[in-house]
């Protein structure tokens, strides 16, 4: 993993607040959207937040900024270490396998309740945002079209828990998301993971046009599993580098 080591710790990126608003709600949704959004195993580098640049950023005073950490460190998706500051939370590669492992369990139920609710026509789009990929002979491609796909791996899995119509598994899995979107992103540029989900989620998207509860659930709760399988196998990276505090 030494391409990953190699590269710089990335910066958050915020907008500034709509100042006619509760400063402590907004900043609190804009933090959570942007740590959402950062690539978080994809450096060595612990992340760790600056409350005045953070205040710089967002346009307003560092006590929202504070009163929004307590918000999300609360939720989990950042921890004070005293005489060090605030940090982005990262998971252990035992802790990202669990993760992944209960992820599995409620997607696979997404699947099913999709398979049993989903319009027509969110199905129709699902199979379109696939056959993008499915004519490449190498799956996803490389370099740009890989990338493409990574964002669209992300969007398959998304709408799986959209379409279920549940919004309880929509409520549990959001603080996962943050989790589960990253070491996806990483992963599916390694050991060819990419051609093999390409068929795994065109299997899936089957499922569901058949209107097959069983098959979907099954489906998709084996392909979600695999990932915990390879994470497991490859993801010493997880480890590295990792200070408990």
């Amino acid at each position: 993993m030494s391409e990953v080591s190699s590269r710089r710790s990335p910066t958050l990126e915020v907008p500034r607040l709509d100042t006619g608003t509760s400063f402590r709600k907004e900043a609190y949704a804009a933090l959570k959207r942007a740590i959402t959004a950062m690539d978080i195993y994809d450096h060595a580098q612990e992340i760790r937040l600056d409350e005045r640049r953070l205040s710089a950023g967002l346009g307003v005073s560092r006590t929202p900024i504070r009163e929004a950490m307590t918000l999300l460190e609360q939720e989990g998706f950042v921890r004070t270490r005293p005489r060090r500051g605030i940090f982005v939370v990262r998971k252990k590669n035992r802790e990202i396998v669990e993760m992944i492992t209960v992820m599995a369990s409620l997607e696979s139920m997404a699947a099913r309740l999709a398979a049993e609710r989903a319009a027509d026509a969110d199905l129709a789009e699902l199979r379109r945002l696939m056959d993008a990929f499915r004519g490449d002979p190498n799956g996803a491609g490389d370099g740009e079209r890989l990338a493409e796909y990574s964002d669209a791996n992300i969007a398959f899995h998304q709408a799986i828990i959209r379409m279920s119509g549940c919004a309880l598994l929509a409520e549990m899995t959001e603080n996962l998301f943050i989790h589960m979107r990253a070491i996806r992103k990483i992963t599916i540029h390694q050991d060819n993971r990419a051609a093999r989900s390409i068929i795994d989620h065109m299997r899936i998207i089957e499922a569901l046009e058949r209107r097959d509860p069983e098959g979907a659930e099954r489906l998709a709760r084996e392909h979600t599993l695999g990932l915990a399988a390879h994470v497991e196998q490859h993801g010493d990276f997880l480890d590295a580098g990792h200070d408990d505090g």
